[in-house]
C-alpha cells in the first residue's frame, strides 16, 4: 500500500493527513477549545509528517472567538513547502447552523478562506453541496463554474466537491477537472463505494469525511475489535487502516483537539491489513 497519492496530478499528498473541524470546539452548541491546545496539535501533526489539513473558514467557535483558518495560519505559517491546505465553501454560517448558500457567496467565501489563512492561492476548495446527505435532483452547474472561474483567475489551484452523488459528480467534472471529493464513508458506513468506484477509476482522490464516524456512529463491531486484537491496535486505527486500504485515491483526515489522540490515530500509517483481515471486516 502506497502512502502517498499525487493530488489533481501534482501535489504529493500523504494518504493520512488531518481534519481541522474539532478545533474549534467538539461539537456546535459546546464550549469554544483553548486555541493553544489546537495550535499544538497541528503543529505537532506537521512534525509528524501530515501534509493535508482540511479546513473551512465556517469552522468556528460557536461564540466565534477560536477559528480553524486562525490557528492553522498561527500555528504554521511561514508554510511548509510541501503542505497542503484543502477548505471548503458553499455553507453558510446562520445563528441556527449552515444554511446552503448561492454562486453569489463563493467569490466572498474564497477571498475570506485566503485571508483568514493568509494565503495568495488555495491548493483545494470543495464546492459543498446539501447538509448531511447528498442533495439528489439538485444541480451545483452555477456554483461550480463560479469556482471554475475563480481557479481560472489563480485563486485556486485544485477543484472538488462534497456531500455529491453521482450526477453531482459527473456535472462538475464536465465543467472544469475535479480532483477530489469529500463524502461520508467509514468502516460502518459503505453507502459511497460506488462514488469510491468512479473515483479510483478516474484517479480522483477520495476523502471521507467522519472517518472515524464522527461521534454518531459506534465503529466498534466486533469485527474490528478482532482485527484490532490481532495486530495490538485500536479499533480507530484499523478503521483508518481499512479505509487506506479501500483504495490508492484514498485520503484520510481524522480530526481531533489531543495531541496523543493524534499520535494514535498516524500510528495507523504502520498498520498493514492482511487479507484475512480484510475478509472480517468486509
Amino acid at each position: 500500500m502506497t502512502s502517498q497519492f499525487a493530488l489533481g496530478g501534482d501535489l504529493t499528498t500523504n494518504r493520512l493527513g488531518f481534519g481541522a473541524m474539532r478545533l474549534p470546539q467538539s461539537r456546535p452548541g459546546e464550549p469554544a477549545r483553548d486555541p493553544e491546545s489546537g495550535r499544538a496539535v497541528l503543529r505537532r501533526a506537521v512534525e509528524l509528517g501530515v501534509n493535508h489539513i482540511d479546513t473551512a473558514d465556517f469552522y468556528r467557535g460557536q461564540d466565534g472567538s477560536v477559528h480553524a483558518n486562525t490557528l492553522i495560519r498561527e500555528a504554521l505559517a511561514p508554510y511548509p513547502d510541501n503542505l497542503i491546505i484543502a477548505t471548503k465553501v458553499g455553507p453558510i454560517p446562520t445563528p441556527s447552523g449552515l444554511s446552503q448558500g448561492t454562486s453569489a457567496d463563493l467569490r466572498p467565501q474564497v477571498e475570506a478562506n485566503l485571508q483568514s489563512l493568509g494565503l495568495d492561492r488555495l491548493d483545494l476548495v470543495y464546492l459543498r453541496i446539501g447538509t448531511t446527505t447528498p442533495p439528489h435532483g439538485e444541480s451545483l452547474a452555477e456554483r461550480f463554474e463560479t469556482l471554475a472561474a475563480l481557479r481560472e483567475e489563480g485563486l485556486i489551484r485544485h477543484l472538488g466537491v462534497s456531500n455529491v452523488d453521482a450526477h453531482h459528480l459527473a456535472e462538475a467534472r464536465t465543467i472544469a477537472p475535479v480532483a477530489a471529493v469529500q463524502n461520508h464513508f467509514h468502516i460502518a458506513g459503505r453507502d459511497e463505494a460506488a462514488i469510491l468506484d468512479t473515483c479510483t477509476q478516474a484517479g480522483i482522490a477520495f476523502v471521507p469525511f467522519f472517518p472515524l464516524g464522527g461521534g454518531r456512529t459506534d465503529i466498534t463491531h466486533p469485527a474490528v475489535a478482532k482485527v484490532a486484537g490481532r495486530h495490538s491496535a485500536t479499533a480507530h486505527q484499523i478503521a483508518l487502516a481499512w479505509l487506506l486500504s479501500m483504495s490508492p485515491v484514498t485520503l484520510a483526515i481524522p480530526g481531533t483537539s489531543s495531541v496523543a489522540h493524534l499520535e494514535a490515530n498516524l500510528a495507523a500509517r504502520a498498520i498493514t491489513l492482511t487479507e484475512e483481515d480484510l475478509a472480517d471486516l468486509a
